[in-house]
């Protein structure tokens, strides 16, 4: 593996908690932890998680943020790099990263999602990334038949510049997972397209 698609940290894996293992505590030490809940309204249920899963797998919930989205790949599968890009023209931050792990909706017979699920994907920093850690996004289609988007991370700057500069990093998370929320429910609020 070239030196620009290693991972820049070794505490690989945490994000992957498929349901119903909690997003509470076990997170890598030493890192900023970050677990973002946020309850999506539907009026069907299964329809919504399949198509928010399925927005997040196919990079669109980053794009309705506002992120730009390179990859080779149209969908989120382990092994898959992608560059998410924020910023305004020339000023444009460049985050590559490689996807970990993903997994999709589970449908029964009728293609209805069953409920107590959790699916999407979590990815890792790579050089030139910002941050070292891994995030995660998810959709949740709970036991008792809700929906829920949720974001992990955990991080910590990647270089001397970064951790002077953490403060600014800080608030354009925040901004980055309050756009993530609001595309979220754009995508549920959407249905599944075409399967």
């Amino acid at each position: 593996m070239e030196a620009m698609d290693r991972f820049t940290y070794d505490e690989r894996g945490a994000t992957d908690r498929p349901f119903p293992e909690s997003l509470d505590g076990g997170w890598p030490n030493g890192y900023t932890v970050m677990v973002e809940t946020h309850a999506i309204e539907a009026a069907d249920p299964s329809a919504a998680f399949i198509a928010l899963t399925e927005g997040i797998l196919a990079w669109n919930l980053h794009r309705g943020a506002g992120l730009t989205m390179e990859s080779d790949a149209g969908r989120a599968e382990p092994g898959v790099r992608v560059v998410s890009g924020f910023g305004l023209g020339r000023v444009r931050i460049k985050a590559p990263c490689r996807v970990l792990w993903s997994r999709s909706p589970q449908l029964d017979g009728a293609g209805r999602a069953e409920p107590g699920q959790r699916a999407g994907f979590g990815y890792g920093t790579l050089p030139g990334h910002p941050v070292r850690g891994e995030e995660g996004f998810y959709a949740e289609l709970t036991a008792d038949n809700r929906v829920v988007f949720i974001c992990t991370a955990y991080s910590m700057p990647a270089s001397l510049l970064y951790r002077l500069a953490s403060p600014v990093t800080r608030l354009t998370q925040r901004y980055v997972l309050s756009r993530y929320v609001l595309s979220a429910r754009a995508l549920a609020a959407a249905g599944p397209g075409p399967r």
